[in-house]
């Protein structure tokens, strides 16, 4: 079902604000991942802003529900999700990769509210939430996990062990996305090491699998439904997307994997992103 164009415009809204927020933390910092955190704002919006039970002020709940960033070089997407949240003040998005900040180059579940697993060694994110997600079973509670992980990242074998898992113990309360914009650090995807066809494989491992349209949000939320009514499989939402997505010159291209813009970048991105129309 699609969103009423009120939901709509203010999710879309909270994705802009998200992107804003991505630019200005990697250029401040002079380091950081933009490419792929730009790529996944509209899942992590959709999921932040409409769909998941997450309160910062009981961010302990058992049950609520969970976000793993596997793919955890992309952390200034969550950061933005979560300062936007209440997690932490805005302000401190600035401190980003800077000495003592609580914002590092990849999260920290010691150092940061609504940080549900430490991630960046790629591949391990995965099965962090297949323990979660079997907790919850054990536990019996009905919080659900979310996942998201890199198309690069699913070269590493600890992925298929997860897959694998996930669809022995038939983990239904799993849901990943796939950030599938078909570039990582090195180059295409597809010229590193090619995974394809990643559908199949995980429909082999018992996973269900929804392919949609990773920027369209009606296309993230009837994907997100679905999976809830998924019942005794995990389910993969394989989301096609656009590397550096919303600002132009680095829209998919491969050099803004990991590099910061500089100043004039900056004003240049944020000038695509907001209209002209510029937010502190």
């Amino acid at each position: 079902m699609a969103f009423d164009q009120q939901t709509l415009a203010y999710l879309q809204e909270k994705a802009n604000v998200m992107r804003q927020d991505i630019v200005k933390m990697v250029a401040e910092a002079s380091s950081g991942h933009p490419g792929g955190s730009l790529s996944a704002a509209d899942i992590v919006a959709v999921l932040y802003f409409n769909e998941m039970n997450i309160d910062a002020n009981n961010a302990k709940d058992p049950n609520r529900d969970r976000f793993i960033l596997s793919k955890g070089h992309a952390s200034p997407v969550l950061y933005a999700a979560l300062a936007e949240k209440g997690f932490f003040p805005r302000e401190e998005l600035m401190t980003f990769r800077k000495i003592d900040s609580r914002l590092q180059g990849h999260p920290s579940k010691k150092s940061l509210p609504g940080v549900e697993m430490s991630t960046g060694s790629l591949g391990q994110g995965l099965s962090a939430a297949n323990g979660i997600a079997m907790a919850g079973k054990m536990d019996k509670l009905d919080y659900r996990v979310y996942a998201v992980i890199g198309d690069g990242e699913i070269q590493e074998g600890m992925i298929w062990e997860a897959a694998m898992a996930a669809g022995h113990y038939k983990l239904d309360n799993l849901t990943a996305f796939l950030d599938y914009n078909g570039l990582q650090i090195d180059g295409p995807v597809d010229d590193v090491l090619n995974p394809a066809p990643v559908d199949d494989k995980f429909r082999a491992f018992g996973w269900h699998v929804i392919i949609i349209d990773g920027h369209d949000m009606n296309q993230i939320d009837d994907a997100i439904q679905e999976a809830k009514q998924t019942k005794d499989k995990p389910t993969m939402i394989i989301a096609k997307t656009v590397k550096g997505k919303g600002v132009s010159y680095m829209e998919n291209q491969v050099g803004w994997h990991g590099t910061a813009p500089n100043a004039d970048q900056l004003k240049q991105a944020l000038e695509e992103l907001t209209g002209g129309k510029q937010n502190d």
